[in-house]
């Protein structure tokens, strides 16, 4: 996978998410991948979220299994996430711009959801969000 990818050279690791629902709201699902920027080493993970979720929540909850995956991988092994610089993609635009701050999250669960994600992210000495077209996260994680 690491071919498909431009792996950035001024952060230690990448995480790229993806979500969606079976309906929506209907059968949430999400994968993610992270990417350790120096070695390119990698780890996939496929997640199922239950029912009754819409496709702006599944993004949301693959997002934050990432990054919390993230942080336990960094504090198993000792170190402080704060020594550490994060790029995060999505295809999700309003997912990337809430985070981002561009947009506001109106809706209470997208607020909570954005919180959350925000207050992970801040847990990284820097992080930044980029977002990429639908095909690449077609490309890279399945769907």
């Amino acid at each position: 996978m690491s071919d498909d990818l431009d792996l950035p050279h001024d952060v230690h690791y990448l995480l790229i998410f993806d979500g969606g629902s079976k309906g929506n709201p209907g059968r949430g699902y999400g994968s993610y991948v992270l990417v350790r920027c120096d070695t390119g080493q990698q780890k996939l993970r496929r997640l199922e979220f239950g029912e009754n979720i819409t496709n702006n929540e599944a993004e949301y909850c693959a997002l934050i299994a990432g990054l919390r995956a993230l942080l336990g991988i960094i504090r198993a092994h000792g170190k402080d996430p704060r020594r550490y610089r994060l790029e995060v993609r999505g295809d999700s635009l309003l997912v990337v711009n809430q985070v981002a701050g561009t947009w506001k999250a109106t809706d209470p669960r997208m607020r909570t959801l954005r919180d959350e994600a925000v207050n992970l992210l801040r847990q990284f000495g820097a992080y930044q969000i980029r977002h990429h077209g639908r095909e690449t996260s077609v490309k890279l994680l399945g769907h």
